[in-house]
């Protein structure tokens, strides 16, 4: 939307004397706004909430000379050539439809930090994906540290591409997590090579549909230079390749958990192994690392490092690096992660799973579950993910506000499956779903925290409702 009328997709953009709106405050807005201040712009900030932490950082700014207008993130202020925005802020807003009647130009906070690169910019191994994003990034900038590379994980990762591009750290390549708000937003963005991990309904009410939001994860393939990859377990990745614009000489590289065909990175007796990036790919493959290498080795976990190892060995990275890197590498907290064991019992976290594709992933890793699961739904529906893993159930504890909807496709797609249904929300409520799932298990099951939904009905994020878990399952042990 309302892109079309910036023609420059690479070097630096002329900001002396522009008058540019910064929509949003916070992680991005206000480290865009000094960048544009810096750059000679006049800047304006728009913000909807009026509230302590709008007011000090208003503060801030407002000292450096920038204009905030905080309480009204809808009108476009007057005379306005170009928008830099939040990326959560929705396509449909007042302030973009205004800015679109005007022909003004709408970047985020990703273009802006595309278009702010120097000429001699480290080259971008972009990644996105309805989940795994942020541990494949990880994975990549460990193994590109192995190989000796100056690096770092950025984007939606945390660490602002801003402040990647505008630090005095010098990087040889960066290792982006790019969500599909940000990609929205972001029109000539070019990376080196680029993945998206896998396609599953997230985000709707923000994109409006489906087709929607593929096409915005679909914008991280525009003119790769060396290699689009893709999940051959879902075919919707490879299409989003077939339709992109891409440098002469880009390949479409697939990974798959299975054996690889020509241009794949695949898994043959326990080794990953690449057949793209090797001498006459027709017959030959070369051993990258063991699955015993990742950590956990899960598989959805395997085919995030899958995904990794393709970026870097598109960048010209060694088979010893991606050995080095992926056993260094370690997971954030609250992705399957360990929590102990108890009379035979495993106890996992992975309150990171919050949508029902993450859910059905982290199901598929174990044999024999007692679930627990629920929370905020997002509008999600529970059938298919019940119907793909009701064998592997011994029971399931139910928590938070939508809990009804996942007891309800549980009683059609698993009635022979125990269900306990917790009607509370207080803070004991996880340690009670916590002992009546120690009251389901048997010595070899897996008492699995893999809620498929938000968790802000109950807790402040899926860190706390994560190390709610851990507490409960530790005082249970003591």
């Amino acid at each position: 939307m309302g892109s079309g009328q910036v023609t420059s997709t690479s070097g630096l953009f002329d900001f002396q004397g522009k008058h540019v709106t910064v929509a949003g405050l916070g992680v991005s807005g206000v480290p865009a706004a000094k960048a544009l201040h810096a750059r000679g712009a006049v800047v304006t900030v728009v913000n909807d909430g009026d509230d302590a932490r709008a007011r000090e950082q208003a503060a801030e700014l407002e000292a450096l000379g920038i204009t905030v207008r905080l309480g009204d993130g809808s009108t476009l202020p007057e005379g306005t050539e170009l928008v830099v925005t939040a990326p959560g802020w929705q396509p449909g807003k007042l302030l973009f439809r205004a800015a679109e009647q005007a022909g003004v130009p709408v970047w985020g906070d990703v273009e802006l930090a595309w278009r702010l690169r120097g000429p001699d910019a480290a080259p971008w191994l972009a990644v996105t994906g309805t989940n795994g994003k942020t541990t494949t990034v990880q994975m990549l900038a460990s193994i590109l540290k192995a190989a000796g590379l100056r690096t770092a994980a950025v984007g939606n990762i945390g660490v602002s591409l801003l402040d990647a591009v505008l630090g005095e750290e010098e990087y040889d390549v960066l290792a982006v997590e790019l969500s599909s708000y940000q990609l929205h937003w972001a029109p000539s963005l070019r990376a080196h090579s680029a993945a998206v991990l896998n396609l599953a309904p997230d985000h709707l009410d923000w994109h409006g549909s489906m087709e929607a939001y593929a096409r915005d994860k679909g914008r991280i393939y525009e003119g790769n230079k060396v290699a689009c990859v893709y999940n051959v377990a879902d075919p919707a990745t490879e299409d989003l390749v077939r339709e992109a614009d891409v440098e002469e000489g880009c390949r479409a590289i697939g990974f798959t958990l299975g054996a690889p065909g020509p241009s794949q990175l695949g898994v043959v007796d326990g080794i990953l192994v690449d057949r793209a990036f090797v001498e006459n790919r027709q017959k030959n493959a070369q051993e990258l690392a063991e699955v015993s290498d990742v950590h956990p080795p899960a598989p959805h976990n395997i085919a995030n490092a899958l995904a990794a190892a393709a970026l870097a060995r598109a960048f010209g990275v060694p088979a010893g690096a991606v050995r080095d890197g992926l056993r260094a590498f370690r997971p954030d907290a609250h992705r399957i992660a360990h929590v102990a064991d108890l009379d035979g019992v495993a106890y996992v976290d992975d309150s990171k799973a919050t949508n029902t594709h993450a859910a059905e992933a982290s199901l598929a890793a174990y044999e024999s579950i007692v679930w627990i699961a629920g929370g905020l739904a997002k509008g999600a529906t529970f059938d298919e993910l019940v119907a793909t893993s009701a064998k592997r159930l011994r029971g399931a504890v139910l928590i938070g506000a939508d809990r009804a909807l996942i007891r309800d496709a549980l009683a059609r797609h698993a009635p022979e499956v125990p269900v306990v249904d917790l009607d509370r929300t207080d803070t004991g409520a996880m340690l009670q779903a916590v002992a009546e799932a120690k009251r389901l298990a048997r010595p070899g099951d897996t008492v699995l925290l893999a809620p498929a939904c938000a968790s802000m009905d109950m807790f402040t994020n899926y860190n706390q409702r994560g190390d709610a878990f851990a507490a409960a399952v530790r005082e249970l042990g003591a």
